[in-house]
């Protein structure tokens, strides 16, 4: 008897970060019952049809969808085979179905989803399509039995020890285009799931249930060592949700780098109150190890709202945090939100202040700044809702949700208008200089020291010019 042809499918989206979710799923199938194959919407000329030329002999097909524009490509896709091979099951999983498992079913073109950690429960899911079954009973998924209206939801699946799990297999896709989009040879890995935190405005406490698991330093040694080897990449990024949740992990994973004699560099997450516990000692460790960047959500900077979001961190670490970050010279991406619901304008103000203190500590520093949208599954958004704000009904509602570039209804106009102008001089002032951007980059300093954004004529000329990339 062949095997199963699996079809596995990554939605368009503007970013190239490897399909790192379709690759653990996929690995986690046996290789002797079944033939993966994935088909990445980005890289595809004609995304549909790509998919349908896919699916001629395969058993399913399965999805992961982000929450936002992804739903729409997700859709598009999924009726398309459903309206070719009306008998086909179709699973999604990702974000979106781990939020809304049994909403997602009421669209027909989709017969299962998956929630969370999705590598056991996908595949025992397509064990029983295999046997001809219905996934009654699998942990982890929902279903829509033939015939019936309502879906039906199992239990959830308890979070599995990734080191129980097979090793990605990034033969499953093409490495290489993915370089080619980047710009640079970067890897994408993923060395742990979940985050012990709580912050209020994340999904992933819901998601998770504030539950990690990690890789073994020594396995994900021996797993970058051969993925380096083989593809010669230049970087690793880690995808992780919180990477220096354990120092002794760190240094470990530091340590093997070093022994192994691998010369690639690496970006990871970092918390503050992280960064602010570990020694100089061991950011120095990190360094010759290949530490070049990471990422430290902030927030806010407001110590008031930080509790209030329940963040766990204060601006004392934050502060320290990005002093040694600094004083070693790792560069660093400090996100932060603004536009909360009754939000103080003192601590927008706030946030302001904070930003520039940092940007002008390192030309290695950023400051992306976002507005707060009601995300679902976060505790911000269940307050919201009850105030009365809607959240979308359907899922041709939520592929038009715009979680990244857009305020919520509660930013006034003039605090719009205010935050973009900052946002603007802010990456200005402090950005790479040139001959003709030096003058104008003296005025933009000028006026984020005295918070003037009025008459923006610079900013005219500028975008003429040479508009900025759109990082925020």
């Amino acid at each position: 008897m062949g095997r199963h042809k699996v079809v596995l499918y990554n939605p368009r989206a503007v970013f190239f970060t490897m399909p790192l979710a379709l690759v653990a799923v996929g690995s986690a199938l046996d290789p002797q019952r079944y033939q993966v194959r994935v088909v990445d919407g980005r890289l595809e000329r004609t995304p549909v049809q790509a998919v349908l030329a896919e699916v001629e002999d395969a058993l399913c097909l399965g999805i992961t969808v982000l929450t936002g524009a992804p739903i729409q490509d997700a859709l598009e896709v999924s009726r398309a085979v459903k309206a070719r091979h009306p008998g086909m099951p179709i699973i999604w999983g990702g974000w979106h179905p781990s939020l809304f498992p049994l909403e997602t079913l009421d669209e027909p073109a989709v017969d299962v989803t998956v929630q969370g950690q999705g590598e056991v429960t996908f595949a025992a899911v397509v064990e029983r399509l295999a046997e001809g079954e219905l996934p009654a009973g699998v942990a982890g998924c929902a279903y829509r039995p033939p015939g019936r209206e309502a879906p039906v939801a199992n239990p959830p699946r308890p979070m599995t020890d990734m080191n129980t799990l097979p090793a990605a297999n990034y033969g499953l896709i093409a490495v290489d285009s993915y370089f080619a989009r980047k710009g640079r040879r970067q890897l994408d890995y993923i060395s742990s799931v979940g985050c012990y935190y709580r912050c209020a405005f994340c999904a992933d406490p819901f998601v998770y249930r504030r539950r990690w698991s990690a890789i073994e330093p020594a396995r994900v040694g021996d797993e970058l060592e051969h993925l380096w080897r083989r593809h010669r990449f230049e970087e690793v990024a880690f995808q992780d949700e919180t990477f220096f949740t354990h120092r002794k992990r760190v240094v470990a994973i530091a340590e093997e780098f070093l022994r192994r004699g691998l010369t690639f560099t690496w970006t990871a997450t970092m918390r503050a109150d992280q960064g602010h516990r570990l020694s100089d000692e061991i950011f120095a460790l990190c360094v010759r190890a290949g530490l070049r960047r990471v990422m430290i959500g902030v927030e806010s900077g407001s110590q008031q709202m930080l509790d209030w979001m329940t963040k766990d961190i204060t601006l004392e670490q934050v502060m320290a945090c990005a002093e040694k970050c600094a004083r070693h010279g790792i560069g660093a991406i400090f996100p932060f939100i603004v536009g909360f619901p009754g939000e103080p304008d003192e601590a927008v103000e706030a946030t302001l202040e904070l930003i520039k203190r940092l940007r002008a500590m390192s030309p290695d520093f950023e400051t992306p700044i976002f507005y707060y949208k009601p995300y679902p599954g976060s505790r911000i958004t269940d307050e919201v809702v009850r105030r009365g704000y809607r959240l979308p009904q359907s899922l041709e509602e939520w592929a038009r949700f715009d979680f990244i570039g857009s305020s919520g209804p509660w930013v006034s106009r003039e605090k719009y208008e205010q935050i973009e102008r900052f946002k603007f001089y802010n990456r200005f002032a402090w950005g790479p200089e040139t001959w003709w951007r030096r003058p104008l980059q003296v005025l933009a300093r000028w006026r984020c020291r005295r918070n003037f954004y009025h008459l923006p004529v610079e900013k005219v000329i500028v975008e003429r010019l040479k508009p900025l990339p759109k990082l925020s």
